[in-house]
């Protein structure tokens, strides 16, 4: 199997881990200026704080799931 019977877990992982880190970076730094004129200018709090914590709680359990 390719790269083992860890698969999932390791794509959880990562997938998780990019949804952290994505939406604590967006709240934390947002952008300098719009791109479009249909851009926000910040990221919705709410939205981004309840998505970084979802991909959190996945990235440790499947980080936990790696560790047995």
């Amino acid at each position: 199997m390719f790269l083992g019977k860890d698969l999932l877990a390791y794509l959880v992982l990562a997938l998780g881990g990019a949804l952290a880190v994505g939406n604590t970076l967006a709240i934390v730094k947002p952008p300098q200026k719009a791109k479009s004129e249909g851009d926000l200018e910040q990221a919705p709090v709410a939205r981004s704080v309840g998505m970084a914590v979802v991909g959190a709680i996945a990235a440790m359990w499947a980080l936990a799931s790696l560790i047995k």
